[in-house]
């Protein structure tokens, strides 16, 4: 399925909007936090980090998405620009739209029950995981390289099905 765009109000750590179709060509790692949320701060946001260093920015994207459902009064984006500092977080985050009901709009649309939640989005553009809470870092790095991997062929509408040959090796067959 597509990944819904971001209903972003307001950026940080980035001087242009970014938008997922931007990003396409690029896997996209949003990791959904709040800066009061304990499981954000010890596990999602420093498994950001590791991500954002771990892969060239020019494959993988790593946004964050502060989605505040609670303690509204006490996460202003003023608030946020100082949690982002102290904790040395410099990858794009942005503030998500609030909602009509206690869920922001990209939360809601992205149906994540909570934070941290992570989600990885290929390069084509589509919804792939959505996790919730602690996420095994040997097995997203697995997912994450699973995504770098893929290609996807767009048919070329001057060539049949028929013209379209194979080339294998010990590593497998590529088209």
């Amino acid at each position: 399925m597509p990944a819904p765009e971001l209903k972003i109000q307001k950026w940080f750590n980035t001087n242009e909007e970014l938008t997922l179709a931007k990003l396409r060509g690029k896997v996209v790692v949003i990791e959904a936090f709040q800066m009061l949320c304990p499981g954000c701060v010890m596990h999602g946001l420093p498994l950001a980090k590791k991500i954002h260093a771990s892969f060239p920015q020019d494959k993988v994207a790593v946004l964050g998405l502060h989605t505040v459902f609670e303690h509204h009064d006490a996460m202003t984006p003023v608030s946020l620009a100082a949690f982002l500092h102290e904790y040395r977080i410099n990858f794009p985050v942005g503030v998500d739209q609030p909602g009509t009901g206690p869920m922001p709009k990209t939360m809601a649309s992205y149906r994540m029950r909570g934070t941290p939640s992570l989600i990885l989005i290929d390069k084509s553009g589509e919804l792939r995981v959505n996790h919730f809470g602690d996420v095994s870092e040997l097995f997203l790095g697995a997912e994450i390289a699973t995504l770098l991997g893929e290609t996807h062929v767009q048919p070329n509408s001057d060539t049949s099905e028929d013209d379209v040959s194979a080339v294998c090796d010990e590593t497998g067959c590529t088209v």
